[in-house]
């Protein structure tokens, strides 16, 4: 019962967790793009 700041905090601790993964994985994946070359 954490009135308004409930539904607040769980969003905001699963938006935080795509925003980070997502911030993560994009470069790394256009990283490996740019150099197919490479493994």
């Amino acid at each position: 019962m954490y009135g308004i700041f409930g539904a607040y905090t769980r969003w905001a601790v699963v938006f935080l967790i795509i925003f980070v993964l997502f911030f993560l994985l994009v470069p790394g994946y256009y990283g490996g793009a740019a150099g197919a070359g490479d493994p």
